[in-house]
């Protein structure tokens, strides 16, 4: 049946009733510091003693100044990001809370040219984290979060962040949902690239709500490649924003890579109980049935009770035991 123009109206405005409390937080983290916890040494990580972040991304490139990437799409493109990371001390750690952790100085190196190549080289004789992040995310706020999740992880190898064309908006959910599966080349030419360096070690993937979608498409693309499934160290999906059948759908065709995939999931999620009404009401991956979930082969932590976080969203980035899920998942996966 059509719809009529008062018909859209009103689903208009019960979409901006819902959205701002239930999505907008989706690309921030909820953390809090207490002025007596011990100070938090930036070096804990390779990349808090070498804060150069490792970029592959589709967005395309504004310039040399801020945001350095916009919404639009774009070429392929590499480049190597200069992080101010986290302040010492306790009065840094406050400053760090409030801003988002690490602040984007600006865009060391940056090539559209041969970009897996060079990628491929930047990580040379390491092993790589690879974050893909999710819905309503600006470039900046995506590279935070990459900082803030290799420093809470203490990794020692390169820290890497595929970052694909969001709108950045709260009412752009269908145009990033679209974005994420047009970046599926894109991705699947970045893990090639990793692959065809034989120095590069275990390749480790945490991808966050909707970035799950880029990443399980693009891993169902590289179905066969053995080569590539056998240097995937872990794969974690946090909160995944993923029709729970069409989840089930492509884990399955992913043989023996599903027994290194960790899930993320809270059935008290409030993004993904909105991102299911806007589905038709079909359940998220993220916040399905354990059980449904475990037949799969994949290994399932549920943070109902863990901490506290308005959405219950982006624990695996705020809280510190749902950020262990993380480190044993990919020390299982060494």
């Amino acid at each position: 049946m059509p719809v009529t123009r008062r018909d859209f109206s009103c689903r208009s405005l019960v979409l901006a009733a819902l959205l701002p409390v239930a999505l907008g937080a989706c690309a921030q983290s909820e953390a809090s510091v207490s002025p007596f916890s011990e100070p938090e040494r930036a070096d804990a990580s390779a990349l808090g003693k070498e804060p150069r972040l490792l970029v592959m991304t589709t967005r395309n490139a504004t310039g040399n100044t801020p945001p350095y990437f916009g919404t639009d799409r774009g070429p392929l493109t590499f480049a190597e990001i200069k992080l101010d990371p986290p302040g010492r001390g306790i009065a840094g750690r406050v400053s760090s809370a409030v801003s988002g952790d690490w602040a984007v100085l600006g865009a060391a190196r940056e090539t559209s040219r041969d970009a897996t190549q060079a990628f491929s080289q930047a990580v040379n004789g390491r092993d790589v984290l690879l974050y893909i992040h999710g819905f309503n995310e600006s470039f900046e706020s995506a590279a935070r979060s990459a900082g803030q999740l290799s420093h809470a992880l203490e990794f020692q190898g390169r820290t890497a962040l595929f970052t694909w064309p969001s709108g950045g908006k709260l009412f752009d959910y269908a145009y990033d949902r679209e974005s994420a599966l047009w970046s599926r080349e894109g991705f699947v030419q970045t893990l090639q690239a990793l692959v065809a360096n034989p120095t590069v070690g275990r390749i480790h993937i945490v991808a966050h709500s909707m970035g799950t979608f880029l990443t399980l498409e693009g891993l169902r693309e590289l179905r066969g490649s053995e080569d590539v499934y056998a240097r995937i160290g872990s794969v974690v999906l946090a909160s995944p924003d993923v029709d729970i059948d069409a989840f089930e759908q492509t884990v399955k065709k992913l043989g023996s890579l599903a027994r290194r995939m960790t899930v993320i999931i809270d059935p008290g999620d409030r993004a993904l109980a909105l991102s299911a009404r806007i589905a038709g009401g079909v359940a998220r991956a993220g916040a399905a049935d354990r059980s449904r979930l475990e037949a799969l082969g994949v290994r399932v932590a549920d943070t109902s009770g863990r901490g506290w976080s308005m959405l219950r969203h982006d624990l695996f980035l705020s809280n510190s035991e749902v950020t262990q899920v993380v480190r044993r998942a990919m020390d299982r996966g060494v």
